[in-house]
């Protein structure tokens, strides 16, 4: 037991079972930095001789910390603590419904993984070795030219290779003089608003929407225009009725960000029809179109688009890993040189040693590859956690909402539940779900029936049907235990 400087008080009168004292006394050690990565922690047997408790009790604190990734079960070589060692979190008191929420980002974590967290995809499954190679050979292969500055606009290489990858899988064809490559989303926008946008011009937004977006388009002075969403998409008839002078729209067709839904077809001819009219700019955001769980994606707004209105936007960090800071913009021929001459005020971050990698990756066939496995891996792992919270919850307190893709999971709650307080109950003790009504464009009311009550979980990390199963159990001590939510035999 020397190599386990823990202390444990366990208390049998407690409402808490003993294996669950045992599973936060370990979580918060790891968490403060007690136990390092790769600490050895005892044996069943012997923590369980240790503490006078069944061998049972410390199997089940064991399981839980395994199925949430803070251990790591190594054979014959014993249990391992397998949490990064950047992760620090402090542990807090339960908070009761009295006490004053802080305000939140919720796109901002605290620590580079949790579970439910939005927008990560699996990174287990990446083909880290076919990268390493590449990412090697493009090492070795640097000559003095590629020391030097590097092409503001992104390096030609990319941007041929994704001209040739929308052309296929989106549907529409571009010029590579059209793309523009940026270290991610939040670049993409600096660059579409600081070159077109003026302070005072109207932007539809789709309500909810992505706070990201939201945040931008209001630091930089545009009038957001909340539009709401149904199960067609954005409400383009409402919108046109309401702001018919907006000078853009911002939308996420495929996969609409948070609620899952799919514009409609029709929803996409009015917008692109007002968009002509207006001779307004569409935002195309094309965050995760690949991943769609019946059927081939489908194909882009943009390649609806024959006035030349839709800017395009994609990246990187969802369909390969959120480190490589890569995205990019597909823009209309009348503003290749005005967007072109804008880049040298905002210069791309990501580097051309990692821009050349990405273009080999899709050169040689394996971004394709790894899309198509993603798509199947990520139906099951979809499956893993609808299963979960049907076991887990009453219909009556959560209900998952239909989506034909993506990999973030939506679900409605109980009216008297409150979506804010259940995810910051919720971040507090190390789940990052997220909830719906935070990403409202247009604040409401508590007893507003328009206002969105749900959460929204990310699960392409979820590995098993087990890690499922104990992350939505905890997340039913959240909802209120066996006062409001029962498991189900």
């Amino acid at each position: 037991m020397s190599r386990f400087p823990l202390s444990f008080h366990l208390d049998p009168q407690r409402k808490v079972p003993l294996y669950r004292q045992i599973y936060q006394r370990v979580k918060q050690a790891i968490m403060e930095g007690q136990l390092k990565r790769g600490s050895r922690v005892p044996s069943v047997r012997a923590l369980a001789s240790e503490l006078g408790v069944a061998r049972a009790t410390i199997e089940n604190a064991y399981s839980l910390l395994t199925a949430e990734g803070f251990l790591q079960s190594r054979g014959q070589a014993g249990t391992v603590v397998s949490a990064p060692e950047s992760l620090s979190a402090p542990v807090f008191a339960p908070v009761h419904e009295t006490k004053t929420r802080r305000p939140v980002n919720p796109m901002l974590p605290a620590v580079s993984s949790l579970p439910f967290q939005l927008g990560l995809p699996a990174l287990d499954a990446f083909p880290r070795a076919i990268w390493s190679r590449i990412v090697s050979r493009q090492t070795r292969h640097t000559d003095l030219n590629d020391l030097g500055h590097p092409p503001l606009t992104g390096v030609e290489t990319l941007r041929h290779a994704i001209a040739r990858y929308l052309q296929l899988s989106r549907g529409f064809t571009c010029r590579p003089e059209q793309i523009f490559i940026c270290g991610g989303y939040v670049p993409v926008l600096d660059l579409i608003i600081g070159s077109l946008l003026t302070p005072g011009d109207g932007v539809w937004l789709e309500d909810p929407g992505y706070p990201v977006t939201q945040a931008f388009f209001r630091a930089a002075g545009a009038v957001p225009m909340a539009v709401n969403v149904d199960e067609e998409g954005m409400n383009i008839p409402q919108a046109v009725s309401q702001h018919p002078y907006a000078r853009f729209a911002v939308v996420t067709p495929a996969h609409q960000s948070p609620t899952g839904v799919t514009m409609s077809l029709s929803r996409r001819m009015a917008l692109l029809d007002w968009a002509e009219k207006q001779q307004a700019w569409i935002i195309e955001d094309d965050y995760d179109s690949e991943f769609r769980y019946h059927g081939q994606p489908l194909p882009s707004l943009k390649s609806l688009d024959t006035q030349d209105r839709v800017i395009y936007a994609g990246t990187f960090s969802k369909v390969m890993f959120p480190a490589l800071r890569c995205g990019y913009v597909v823009v209309p021929e009348s503003l290749v040189d005005k967007i072109e001459g804008d880049c040298s005020l905002r210069i791309c971050s990501t580097p051309p040693l990692l821009q050349e990698s990405i273009a080999e990756f899709i050169d040689q066939g394996h971004f394709y590859r790894h899309l198509k496995r993603m798509r199947q891996l990520y139906a099951e792992r979809r499956g893993y956690l609808v299963q979960a919270l049907t076991a887990v919850f009453p219909t009556e307190v959560l209900r998952v909402s239909h989506q034909v893709g993506g990999i973030q999971l939506c679900t409605k709650l109980n009216p008297s539940l409150d979506d804010a307080l259940i995810a910051q109950l919720a971040r507090e003790q190390g789940l990052a779900i997220q909830a719906l009504s935070d990403w409202q464009v247009l604040r409401r009311e508590r007893d507003d029936t328009l206002r969105p009550n749900g959460v929204l979980m990310g699960f392409p990390n979820i590995v098993s049907p087990q890690q499922a199963q104990h992350l939505c159990q905890r997340l039913g001590e959240i909802l209120g235990g066996s006062r409001i939510v029962g498991s189900k035999p």
